[in-house]
């Protein structure tokens, strides 16, 4: 079960991701808070305090995806006949701490965001998460069972 929740919580932050916010705010559909609303039944404060922590979250997030890109270029650029081996261990070091940190605040938002919800609300999440993981194991299974019958 409580792998169930903890499946659940996070398949809910990765879809409150800023691209999904982004991408669906500009084509007038209902962002994933409204969805995750009808899901569980957040109340209209719940929706604005789950909002609020992925604004002040995601900000932090993104700006590190960003010096994380532009050391994975550095380090593209470091491909060649005379390679700095000291500054490619470096900047994956940095690339390292930097997707750690990533990791971490990710981590956090998924934490502050499951705070919000009553136990309630963490039951019928659960019980969606576990719907949604049998469905794409089933899908899974066509898939492969169509794969061997060609």
């Amino acid at each position: 079960m409580k792998l169930a929740k903890l499946f659940g919580t996070a398949l809910v932050a990765v879809s409150l991701s800023a691209p999904a916010l982004a991408q669906q705010a500009t084509g007038g559909q209902p962002d994933q808070v409204d969805q995750l609303a009808q899901m569980v039944g957040l109340s209209d404060d719940q929706q604005t305090e789950i909002r609020g922590i992925i604004d002040e979250m995601q900000g932090q997030i993104g700006e590190l995806r960003q010096e994380a890109r532009a050391l994975q270029q550095q380090m593209q650029s470091e491909i060649k006949p005379d390679y700095d081996e000291d500054s490619i261990r470096e900047n994956a070091e940095e690339l390292g701490d930097l997707t750690g940190e990533i990791a971490a605040l990710s981590t956090l938002m998924q934490a502050k965001v499951d705070s919000v919800f009553t136990e309630e609300q963490r039951a019928t999440l659960d019980k969606r998460m576990q719907q949604m993981q049998q469905q794409m194991q089933q899908q899974r299974q066509m898939m492969q069972q169509q794969g061997q019958g060609q």
